[in-house]
């Protein structure tokens, strides 16, 4: 199989695991405070990654690595998590679809910047169309909706999200991508674990739903989507795979549909098979 292939099939599963990420934080946020939320789930996926790391005798990362390292943890373990678990107190995951359809060209930005991408002028004009065709159904779908603390979280949150992934893919390239993840896990641990005493919560409270989105945040959105998505990043280019982002919202809300029994309606399928195409664009043309 071709190394681009390889990447884009990698990057399509990590999508897939990610898609379940905001709904999960939405259920979590209801019964979890967002910095406890965000360090326990950093802390149960640090406390995973750590012997893993042991186990398969994975060498130290250099010293050259390290500031690299922290600028991952800062945005994927810590930054991103935390400040889409405190949007999430002011607007619904489905109006934080808006946001995710502008990921992917911050991930482009940032790849261009830090990982030296260099993508077709072609590609940029199917990325901003199908970054477009994201926005203009969040907002047809969700308007009025909106809240100004939350919409300036979920915007600083893209932000610092699509620097960690172009950072953790140019890492990617010689520590690997379940490495990558699994270091900056490691070296944000033991601030995760004070925090995780410090703002330990009141288990008592904590119903089942909470206790499954919590586990689905820290082992798939912390973890195991990660090890797909920077290898995916890593083999197939930054901004290239990072086109794939525009199908999770519809990954989500066709997840909504099989079990919650929600309508999908002809716009969706119309607004998913616009995007599919763009992605498809964007790959040919990468």
């Amino acid at each position: 199989m071709k190394r681009g292939n390889v990447g884009w099939i990698s990057g399509f599963l990590g999508v897939l695991i990610f898609s379940g990420s905001l709904p999960a934080t939405r259920v979590a946020v209801a019964v979890f405070d967002p910095i406890a939320l965000t360090a326990l789930r950093a802390t149960i996926a640090g406390l995973l990654a750590l012997p893993l790391l042991l186990i398969t005798r994975q060498p130290m990362p250099s010293k050259g690595d390290i500031a690299s390292l922290v600028t991952v943890a800062l945005g994927v373990v810590v930054g991103f998590p935390l400040l889409t678990a405190l949007a999430l107190q002011y607007v619904t995951s489905a109006h934080a679809i808006l946001f995710v359809g502008l990921l992917p060209i911050a991930t482009a930005l940032f790849g261009v910047l830090r990982a030296g991408d260099k993508p077709r002028p072609i590609f940029w004009l199917f990325a901003v169309l199908g970054s477009g065709c994201v926005v203009s159904y969040a907002l047809f779908q969700i308007k009025g909706e909106g809240n100004l603390i939350g919409d300036g979280l979920m915007l600083a949150a893209i932000v610092v999200c699509g620097f960690g992934y172009a950072e953790g893919a140019r890492l990617s390239r010689h520590l690997g991508g379940w490495q990558v993840i699994s270091w900056a896990l490691v070296v944000s641990l033991p601030v995760m674990v004070v925090l995780s005493v410090s703002y330990w919560p009141d288990w008592s409270r904590v119903d089942t739903p909470a206790y499954i989105s919590l586990a689905y945040v820290s082992l798939f959105s912390m973890l195991i989507g990660f090890f797909f998505w920077y290898h995916g990043l890593a083999r197939g280019g930054v901004a290239q795979i990072g086109q794939l982002q525009l199908l999770q919202p519809f990954f989500g809300l066709a997840l909504a549909a099989g079990l919650l029994g929600e309508a999908v309606g002809w716009p969706l399928v119309a607004v998913t098979l616009a995007v599919v195409g763009c992605v498809a664009m964007s790959k040919k043309y990468s």
